[in-house]
């Protein structure tokens, strides 16, 4: 009996460095954690500019990280509200976090330009913004569109479709079953060149065809005046919506109507929101920032927000001009 002392703390030694062990080695899957929402009006300048005393416009991220092996054997251990999501949730077959990061970056500046343009042609400029294709951004490492598409290619037709917008690329190739081809043109110079791919089911969403591409909006756009947009290290196009929404409050429209409005969708040249990830993390950092509403893109994104919401309002969207309509409905808050 009395070696049972020192038999248990020599146990709890091992148990300690087994622990620390499983802690700092990483697992091959993610963790997306809620990251509290945060005001914009700080962070875009357009010439002018009428700030609002109240209220406010706020962007909406998620944390982003690899999973320790601890946090991925035990639940509870693992940031409050966060989700473990498998590697080919977020990263293509073949690329790496440093390709994850770039393309996520370039997505950002392409956010940032599209918002303006749909902002500004909302407040009555002349905008020159034309859709023009899709680019695309990551091709994965094992896909049969591997060795036929590469970065930068600019897609303008699928099946014989005009496509200006990502969102028409992915109806045409949503309408697909798994395996069908689909004739892709990619534009060089004034021509197209036909390129044929194998479509795939999606690793990450079930039930929902893929080529295997990320793609971001290509445009021409020209703004009258300069929009100048800078959330430092934060990429992805998820913060659009609320992106085009405070550039219309910088301008003097009373967009917030007093109130503390968080958004979040990738909005696209014509107007419309797009899906976003991480929607139920991003009301929790909503809900935490003590924000009165929650703009989100209508459809499972605002099904996902719901369950993070906790009593904070959820408002899907489809377009920015149902989004505007929306805000115009909400008492003033004084």
């Amino acid at each position: 009996m009395r070696r049972l002392p020192g038999l248990l703390a020599t146990l709890g030694a091992v148990l300690l460095v087994v622990v620390g062990v499983l802690w700092l080695a990483r697992s091959s899957d993610y963790l997306i954690s809620p990251d509290r929402a945060k005001p914009l009006a700080q962070r875009v300048t357009v010439p002018n500019e009428k700030p609002s005393k109240d209220g406010g416009i706020y962007y909406v991220d998620v944390l982003v990280r690899r999973a320790s092996l601890l946090e991925r054997l035990l639940p509870f251990v693992r940031p409050d509200g966060s989700e473990l999501v498998p590697k080919e949730a977020l990263l293509a077959p073949g690329t790496s976090d440093a390709d994850r990061v770039r393309q996520s970056r370039r997505q950002m500046t392409r956010s940032e330009q599209v918002a303006a343009a749909v902002a500004l042609k909302q407040a009555g400029y002349k905008v020159k913004a034309t859709p023009d294709g899709v680019t695309v951004d990551q091709v994965a490492g094992d896909v049969p569109a591997t060795g036929k598409l590469r970065p930068t290619d600019v897609i303008v037709r699928a099946n014989g479709t005009p496509v200006r917008t990502p969102g028409d690329l992915r109806r045409i190739v949503g309408a697909l079953k798994p395996g069908d081809p689909v004739t892709l043109g990619l534009r060089e110079g004034t021509k197209e060149r036909p390129v044929t791919v194998r479509t795939i089911r999606s690793p990450s969403e079930p039930g929902r065809t893929v080529i295997g591409i990320a793609v971001s909006q290509a445009a021409n756009i020209k703004l009258p005046v300069k929009v100048n947009i800078d959330l430092g290290d934060v990429g992805g196009p998820s913060a659009g919506l609320a992106f085009a929404l405070d550039v219309l409050e910088e301008l003097g429209r009373d967009v917030d109507h007093g109130h503390k409005v968080a958004a979040t969708g990738e909005l696209e040249l014509d107007g419309s929101v797009a899906p976003i990830g991480g929607a139920e993390q991003k009301a929790i950092g909503a809900r935490r920032a003590g924000v009165d509403v929650l703009l989100v893109p209508a459809g499972d994104n605002a099904r996902d927000a719901r369950r993070g919401a906790d009593g904070l309002r959820i408002i899907p969207v489809d377009s920015f001009q149902q989004a505007l309509r929306a805000l115009a409905t909400l008492p003033r808050k004084t």
